[in-house]
């Protein structure tokens, strides 16, 4: 993947702050809002690096961007990445962890540093889900009651509580476990893809966790999107294809031909797209270690919702 880079003049980079974290920020023709997270992160005290990766096609944003104190890094990617930015922001990072934003979220202060201090007393721990907060009134997204009602036993080499799920936007790795596992996958580019990463760090044997202590602010915006449900619905099959035993996989497979039979919304896309996939994730195919299939069948069982099936952005 070919990329241009450019080094901006970053506060992060030069001041006293806590340099054991970077913020990676995917972007894509949002300026206004990509801006008002910078602005955020610019006012943090850790003053961290922050890497923004531009999946727009002119040069509106790097104009807008250009000379931010908060920047550090612009990567222009020669084609959309979708999710796999993050990938190429990590490859970049020069800090032992990497924090995720997109471009309408954004960390409260303080947050960076406790969860740069819980990676360091936890040596096992790979990734921090936070709780995350929604809109102006900071209203907890829906995600933070499945993950704090996680079915998953405590672990005492671990903080928080155990998850096999996330928010994208919202978690910060440690860059030596987020390499190891190979970062998002390709075949799933964008939406729900958290699961399927959160599935092969535990099947490294690294720790993912939920810790509410931890703040990610989300302004989620609407203008211009259309949304992409069937993104979700096709990850969620394919991931179960990539990794879960063949009955799960089928029932999965078979729910979303349910779905699309009865015209639900999205649903025939995403088996169409589903089916276009299938070969390659067959080829990738690699079951999940028996302890991590067993906690992914107590998820399975979890009435509050799957946070494995992703959300959307």
């Amino acid at each position: 993947m070919s990329t241009e880079s450019a080094t901006g003049l970053a506060r992060g980079a030069t001041t006293a702050g806590d340099q054991r974290i970077t913020v990676a920020v995917i972007t894509r023709d949002r300026t206004a809002s990509l801006l008002r997270t910078l602005d955020a992160l610019a006012a943090l005290p850790e003053r961290p690096p922050v890497i923004v990766v531009d999946n727009s096609r002119d040069d509106r944003t790097r104009r807008a961007v250009h000379g931010h104190p908060a920047l550090t890094r612009l990567l222009r990617p020669a084609a959309n990445t979708g999710a796999l930015g993050r990938n190429l922001a990590v490859r970049h990072a020069r800090t032992p962890y990497v924090a995720f934003s997109d471009d309408d979220s954004w960390w409260e202060p303080g947050s960076l540093r406790r969860a740069a201090d819980l990676l360091d007393r936890h040596p096992r721990l790979g990734l921090l889900a936070a709780r995350t907060l929604v809109g102006a009134e900071a209203a907890d997204d829906p995600l933070n009651a499945v993950l704090a009602d996680s079915p998953l036993p405590l672990e005492p080499d671990l903080p928080g509580r155990p998850v096999l799920g996330f928010l994208g936007c919202a978690c910060v790795v440690r860059r030596e476990a987020f390499l190891d596992a190979g970062g998002f996958n390709p075949l799933l580019f964008f939406g729900g893809e958290e699961t399927l990463l959160a599935y092969d760090l535990a099947a490294e044997g690294w720790g993912v966790a939920y810790e509410p202590a931890l703040h990610a602010r989300h302004l989620p915006q609407t203008e211009g999107r259309t949304g992409r449900p069937f993104l979700v619905r096709r990850n969620y099959v394919l991931t179960t294809c990539l990794r879960r035993p063949w009955h799960v996989a089928l029932r999965a497979v078979a729910g979303l031909a349910v779905a699309a039979a009865a015209q639900r919304p999205g649903a025939r896309r995403a088996l169409k797209e589903t089916l276009l996939r299938l070969p390659a994730a067959l080829a990738r195919r690699r079951l999940l270690p028996p302890h991590v299939e067993h906690a992914a069948r107590l998820l399975d069982r979890q009435p509050a919702g799957r946070p494995q099936e992703g959300r959307e952005r």
